[in-house]
Formats: C-alpha cells, structure tokens, sequence
C-alpha cells in the first residue's frame, strides 16, 4: 500500500535512503508535496506487547537491535534533567497564563509515551496534578507500582481525567506515530485552551542530520516519522497549536545534560565526554546560513483559545 503523507496526505514521495543497519531494513522517503521525511513502506507493526515489551526496556542494545536506555539504571542523572525541564516549563506556562489570567493554580499535567514515569513524578513533586500513559504495558505496570499515575493508553485513547489537561509533553514521542495529526487533534480536545504542549524530536534540517545522511542515528525502525522545524509547526497549526518557542538544543541549560552523563561514568577519564557535551550544546545555538548546525528540538506550543 502506497502509504500518504501523515502531513498534507499526498502518496507522491522521493526515495532518499535504505537503512540496512538493523536486522530488518526500511526504506526512508520525503514527501514531494510538503517535505515531510517518513518511512515509507510502514512495516508490518508488532503488538505493543511485542515491541515495547520487556526486553525493549532492559535489552543490552546490541547493534542491530532495537531498544531503549532504561533511565532507572541513572536515576540521578534523570532527575537532574526532568526536573530543569519542569521547572522551565511550569514558569513558561504561568508566564503565558498571567497575560489571561486563566488557568488553575495546581495545573494538570499529563507525559505522553511516560515510559518509568520520571518525568511524571517530578511533575507531582513540583506541585502538578500529574499522570503519565504509555503504550506498553510493561513499562505502564513497573511505574504503577511506584505509585504514579500510569496507564497503558495512548494519545488517541486517552483515559478520562475529568479535567482538562494544562500540559502535556512528548518527549522523543512523536516520532514513533504512524498518524501525528490524529494524535494531536485528540490532544487539542483534551487540553484547557492556552494550556502548553512540549515536543522534543530531531530536527531533520539540522545539519547534523543531513551530513550524517542513511547513517543518522534517528532512522529507528519504531521512529515512522521524521520532523523539521517547519513541518512540525505546520502540523501543530493545523491541529490547534501555535508555536510559541523552539529550543536548541533543549529547553534547559547544559549542567543537567552534565550530571545525566556523569551517572554513566565508570572511571574518571570518562569526564572527557563533558568536552564533547558541551561542544555539542555550544553548537546547537549556531545556524550557519539559516540552517542548524545540530538537530537537537524541543518545541514549546500553545492550544489555542478560538478553538
């Protein structure tokens, strides 16, 4: 099946890689219409239970294999970075809500693809009335068991809170949709008017990304599609957003990303990485002739309130 764009839903697209890294290729395509890069043929999709069972969380991450770094092995260091992101996120949001003033003073706060939960416990201990899904199961039943929050749903069959949600984020989420704009016309009907929704995915005209061409390390065989700047802020218009800041490369400063890889170190040499990090930072606030040296995004967006 010829599969359309997620974006402006034409099936016309140029063929640009074969990613044969992994143990079963895909092919990557750009649309001709609205530039939107995707995987094209979608593949034949497990079950959640199959794909983001256990072993996608606690796999060794061989190569060829397809897995995910497991934050409890660095509770530390996740923490650092989830609560800088809350932090900046709860003053972005009372930042806007005092030019309406609207908006409740304990806001409801909802991670999309939650995994663990981190995220979502920062959240509640920032004073958030917070929840968090996830698509797999497993992952959905070992954060429960701390006490958070935590379905296994997504963000088109979302649990019903019996509030409007304030915020919502997608961290390294929206990626894995094979249908974004489904996702996020479902959470535009979720979310209060003006509330804040944050995504975090590469930015496929950084020029990382297009140096590093098929050998990108996002062409992942559960990453479907594959955002720029520009297509992302035109999907979230049509959905009922408006872009109200884009960070690079995140929406925090360079020590948490600091004391996230330090929880990784097993000898002291290892501090030499701190180099490379800071590097990469430093360059993600370059552009070279209007182009981003580095692919790193996150994207602060607001629902709108005439919708």
């Amino acid at each position: 099946m010829n599969r359309p764009c997620p974006l402006c839903k034409s099936t016309e697209s140029d063929f640009l890689w074969n990613i044969t890294r992994f143990e079963r290729p895909f092919e990557i395509h750009r649309c001709t219409q609205c530039g939107l890069i995707m995987m094209k043929p979608l593949p034949e999709m497990a079950s959640p239970e199959e794909m983001y069972g256990e072993a996608y969380y606690t796999g060794p991450g061989d190569r060829g294999q397809y897995t995910y770094l497991d934050e409890r092995r660095n509770p530390r260091g996740h923490r650092a970075v989830n609560r800088a992101r809350i932090r900046f996120l709860l003053r972005l949001y009372r930042k806007l809500q005092a030019k309406t003033g609207s908006g409740p003073a304990t806001p409801v706060f909802l991670d999309v693809g939650c995994s663990f939960g981190a995220l979502v416990h920062e959240a509640r201990l920032a004073g958030c009335d917070a929840h968090g899904i996830d698509i797999s199961g497993f992952a959905a039943a070992e954060g429960a068991r701390t006490g958070l929050d935590i379905r296994q749903a997504t963000a088109e069959t979302l649990p019903d809170y019996g509030t409007p949600l304030d915020l919502v984020t997608m961290i390294e989420v929206i990626e894995h949709l094979a249908d974004p704009a489904r996702a996020l016309r479902a959470l535009a009907r979720a979310m209060r008017p003006g509330g804040l929704l944050v995504i975090q995915t590469a930015d496929m005209d950084g020029r990382q990304a297009q140096k590093a061409g098929p050998g990108y390390h996002y062409f992942l065989p559960g990453h479907l599609v594959y955002f720029s700047q520009q297509t992302l802020t035109r999907l979230l218009d049509l959905c009922g957003f408006d872009v109200v800041r884009v960070s690079r490369p995140c929406e925090f400063g360079l020590w948490p990303k600091l004391v996230k890889s330090r929880g990784t170190f097993r000898s002291f040499r290892e501090y030499r990485k701190w180099l490379t990090i800071s590097w990469y930072h430093f360059r993600s606030k370059l552009h070279w002739r209007g182009t981003p040296l580095t692919s790193g995004m996150v994207v602060h967006a607001r629902r709108r309130c005439d919708e």
